[in-house]
Order: C-alpha cells, then sequence, then structure tokens
C-alpha cells in the first residue's frame, strides 16, 4: 500500500437523487470516503448501486432530472460544490480525468481520434496545434496503440473495442489528472484485454503517482490494483476496508455473497458458484431497515426496522450491519463464517 498520506479527495455525506414522475429516487444516500495521493479506491457493487452517479457527482455532470442534495466534495484543498462551471471545467479533464463506461458512445463518431485527444490538450495546456499533436501522439504510443501517427487520424469506429478503450485512457492522461476515474474500464473486453488495460492504468500509475478510483461489479479484477475498497449497496456504503480485508476478514453478508460468486481457481472441478438469491432493492420504494435485509440469510428482526450504523471492525475497516452490534446473537459464529470466504 502507498505510504503518501497527503490526502487529495475528500467525500463527506455526498447525497444525490433523481427527482422522477413516480417520486425521488435516492441514487447516493449518504457516502462518505477519502482518497490519498497515490492511492486506488475499488468501488464494487452490483447495477444499480450508485457506483457510477458517485463517479459523475465528483466531476459534477450529474444532469436533470438528477441533483445533488447535500454533502461536499473536497478535491485537494476545494469543495468542488462551491465552484462555477467554468472553474469546474479547468478541473474537469485537467487534474480530474475520467475513463468512461462505454467507449463507443463516450467517443463522437465524426470527429477523428487525433482531434478528440488534441481539444483536451490544446484547452488546458495551451499549446499550439502542433504540439498538442506530438502530444496526442505521444499518448497513444504510450498506451500502447502501434502506428499512433496514421491511428491520430483515423475515426473511433476503425478502431476495435481495445483500442477505443485505450484511446479514451490515452484522452483521460493527456494532461497528467492527480485524479483518474475509472468506470467500468474492462466492460465487454475479452480476458486478455481486460487484463492489458488493468496492468496499463497500473503502469500509468506508478509513472505519474495519480490517484485512481477503479469502479466495477467484480471484486475478481481489483484484487491486485487497488489498496483499499468501498462496497455499495442500494446507494449505500455497506463496506469499507483494505484490499487484505475484504477478501480475508469480510465483516458484511453482501460482501461474503460477491466473494462466493467468483470462480475459484483451486475449486473441485463441479464446485458451483453461489449467486445472492432476490433482486435489489427497489429505491423508489426502499425498505425501512437495512436495505440488504429482503436477500440476506442473516436477517434479524432489527434489520427490518432500522437501518444499521457503521461499526469499525478494526482500524479503517467498517461495516454497516448489525450483525456487528455487540449485542448480536450469534456475530461471532456468523463473522468467522465471512471470514473464512476466499
Amino acid at each position: 500500500m502507498t505510504k503518501n498520506t497527503k490526502k487529495l479527495l475528500d467525500i463527506d455525506n455526498l447525497k444525490v437523487s433523481f427527482f422522477t414522475p413516480a417520486g425521488e429516487v435516492k441514487a447516493v444516500n449518504g457516502v462518505s470516503f477519502s482518497l490519498n495521493q497515490g492511492e486506488v479506491m475499488g468501488i464494487v457493487g452490483e447495477s444499480g448501486s450508485g457506483k457510477s452517479v458517485s463517479s459523475y457527482a465528483i466531476m459534477r455532470l450529474i444532469s436533470p432530472p438528477g441533483k445533488i442534495i447535500g454533502g461536499t466534495i473536497t478535491f485537494d484543498g476545494k469543495n468542488l460544490l462551491e465552484l462555477d462551471e467554468k472553474e469546474m471545467q479547468s478541473i474537469r479533464g485537467n487534474e480530474i480525468s475520467m475513463i468512461f463506461q462505454d467507449p463507443m458512445t463516450s467517443l463522437n463518431p465524426v470527429f477523428k481520434i487525433g482531434n478528440q485527444l488534441m481539444e483536451a490538450i490544446m484547452k488546458h495546456q495551451k499549446v499550439s496545434k502542433k504540439e498538442a499533436r506530438e502530444k496526442a501522439i505521444e499518448m497513444l504510443s504510450l498506451v500502447g496503440i502501434p502506428s499512433p501517427e496514421k491511428r491520430l487520424d483515423q475515426y473511433p469506429h476503425e478502431f476495435s473495442g481495445g483500442m477505443r478503450q485505450r484511446a479514451m485512457i490515452a484522452m483521460a492522461l493527456s494532461c497528467n489528472p492527480k485524479l483518474l476515474i475509472a468506470d467500468e474500464p474492462t466492460t465487454a473486453l475479452d480476458v486478455t484485454i481486460q487484463a492489458q488495460i488493468l496492468e496499463l492504468i497500473k503502469e500509468l500509475k506508478n509513472k505519474i503517482n495519480m490517484s485512481v478510483i477503479l469502479i466495477t461489479h467484480d471484486l475478481g479484477i481489483i484484487s491486485d490494483i487497488c489498496d483499499k475498497v468501498i462496497v455499495m449497496y442500494a446507494g449505500r456504503i455497506v463496506e469499507q476496508a483494505s484490499i487484505n480485508d475484504i477478501f480475508y476478514k469480510p465483516k458484511h453478508p453482501y460482501t461474503w455473497g460477491l466473494l462466493k460468486s467468483i470462480p475459484k481457481l483451486n475449486a473441485d472441478k463441479y464446485e458451483k458458484l453461489v449467486p445472492i438469491e432476490g433482486s435489489p432493492v427497489d429505491l423508489l420504494n426502499p425498505p425501512a431497515g437495512c436495505p440488504f435485509a429482503p436477500r440476506c440469510s442473516h436477517c434479524m428482526k432489527i434489520c427490518l426496522t432500522e437501518n444499521p450504523p457503521y461499526f469499525e471492525a478494526s482500524g479503517d475497516h467498517k461495516a454497516a450491519c448489525w450483525l456487528l452490534h455487540k449485542d448480536a446473537q450469534k456475530a461471532e459464529k456468523v463473522q468467522e463464517e465471512g471470514a473464512g470466504v476466499k
């Protein structure tokens, strides 16, 4: 884990809601976490858990009917929610960059790759068109795209899926950001390209000492790149810990379920994966108690009526689960069962 302790990002009680004709959807409901310079944080959870909405909030890219209704986002000493749009434009793409989920829809199909790369460089670095082109060629070469001079003059549809993702990474890193947000950077890519993309992010992170937020639904792909992990469910953080504690000492039943659904190299030949039973909670009509209670095999009476606070397991490891309460029956037995999951 990185030894640098300078805090780069601090999010406190962030709340984002979408106001639809059917009612208010609390997509992010009281999320708090911090990230140090040079650290890599993974945000894990199934679709609809609030992972991507949290990242869009950091970038101030929440569009109507969505709205940030509470909390603070402090980046490098500045509260981003207090900045006007012009000030945010100087940060967005420059100090904070983002790799969006689908490179085919994120890249403009009617503009050449070079034009899209050069636009960001010229806006933030105040260089000439010639210098921006040279920088764009350098970035395409850095992310492993062959013949970058030729590729610069091609359109997105002429790139493969992996190359488009690399082009998005080149665009995100072109201004040497302090923070890179990677939203499902390996979605729809084959496993070989997935491994290459993750290795590329790791290498570039080490070169320029940037912080990284890696958003994914798969705990497996972050095991060798992240320093710490946040597990989200129904717009809330249900567990937050170092990568080792998440894998070897998990405390929340939802984290146990995610870990049990990962294929294991040392498993028996015919061992089946264990799915998490039930469906995600309806955020239009959330339950009164713990949102995971309807799907939890360890659900207690209090879980149905009261949302659990965060309990500290050890150090920076905390989880929102009533099983960690000192008076919870059989808590020790259940925690030992969870800790045995690998």
